[in-house]
């Protein structure tokens, strides 16, 4: 098959070189033909590879100077000379160049298989994730409502007890169901990004509900939520043009994550800052601090580091909590609290008046 493609090139080499050197002979030595034996050259080259092209380099400089020669009633000057010089040296060049020019074609063709195989295997990879945790959903749900029935006791009594185990199973469940969907979510917003409905928000009232939800939380772990607007005493609105069910998310795993790595009898304070151009939220716990060399990968996918903070996470929260502050236009921090703990904030463009 290779050689049946091979065979009209082939023709068209031989061709091409015959009539250069049928050009080449049939005219005095000053008119110098040689430099279109550069076609057969770059012909061979592509086609053929090294060895043959070195051959054909060899013949065709070979011919430019017999025909100084041959025939021999010629008379040759210096200028004749020269310009034969100068096709052989164009001749040579042309090789090295399309020798170079070929190997360069290769590499890239290399390279375009080598990420078209990565892309290929990154796709499969995440259609494989994202069927998987929607197949996973399912179970979930239907596992956390059996359960629910259960407590509603419609299969029969249920002591104390069994409601505290069954208490632990739904949020276990639940929490699996979190997991499931954050990965989900980050699957789908790395595909086709985040689809934002945005509308005019007060930060505030988002957050006063959004603690208010995890009061509960917040007590059975004997943590303490205090919300301040910073230097100023007063309660301040704090606009932005902002998804409410994204920035809703993101507010409580910030929240979820102070809590769950604050000791109990600790305080986590949520500051709420309003300046010129941008709108900034602070959450301020006095857990474990963040190492260092942790911060540049903290926000990563699937990252955990080995402080005790990421021991605890999955990987998924700050990547996601990325994923939604950078979709607003905004971007999310950490740093360290003196002294000890974490301050995890957010930053996010201020909604003007003439905007709203």
């Amino acid at each position: 098959m290779k050689l049946t493609k091979k065979l009209p090139k082939t023709s068209l080499i031989i061709i091409l070189f015959f009539l250069v050197l049928i050009l080449e002979f049939i005219t005095p030595p000053a008119y110098v033909f040689s430099y279109l034996y550069t076609g057969s050259i770059l012909l061979v080259n592509n086609y053929f590879g090294r060895k043959l092209t070195i051959c054909i380099t060899i013949i065709t400089v070979f011919l430019t100077l017999l025909n100084l020669w041959f025939p021999l009633d010629q008379i040759n000057n210096l200028p004749t000379i020269a310009n034969r010089l100068i096709a052989v040296f164009s001749l040579i060049v042309t090789a090295c160049l399309s020798e170079q020019n070929r190997h360069y074609q290769e590499r890239l063709i290399q390279q375009q298989t080598l990420l078209q195989s990565q892309e290929k295997l990154v796709r499969l990879r995440e259609d494989f994730a994202s069927t998987l945790t929607h197949d996973l959903k399912t179970p979930l749900l239907g596992a956390i409502e059996t359960i629910k029935a259960f407590q509603e006791q419609k299969f029969g009594g249920v002591t104390s007890e069994q409601q505290k185990v069954l208490n632990t199973m739904i949020r276990s469940h639940q929490s699996s169901l979190q997991l499931v969907e954050s990965l989900l979510d980050v699957y789908r917003n790395d595909l086709e990004g985040l689809n934002l409905d945005l509308k005019p928000l007060d930060l505030t009232v988002l957050i006063e509900n959004v603690t208010n939800t995890l009061a509960e939380l917040a007590n059975s772990n004997q943590v303490y939520l205090a919300l301040n607007f910073g230097e100023s005493d007063f309660r301040q609105s704090l606009w932005v043009n902002g998804d409410q069910f994204q920035l809703q998310r993101v507010i409580i795993n910030l929240l979820i994550n102070a809590i769950n790595h604050s000791r109990r009898g600790d305080h986590i304070e949520i500051i709420l800052t309003s300046q010129f151009n941008q709108q900034t939220v602070k959450i301020l716990d006095q857990g474990a601090g963040i190492k260092p060399e942790e911060f540049s990968y903290l926000f990563e996918r699937f990252y955990q580091g080995n402080s005790d903070r990421q021991a605890k996470g999955t990987g998924l929260g700050l990547y996601l909590c990325r994923q939604i502050i950078e979709a607003h236009g905004g971007k999310i921090l950490a740093e360290n609290r003196y002294p000890s703990g974490a301050i995890f904030s957010f930053i996010l463009p201020r909604l003007c008046h003439n905007q709203s």
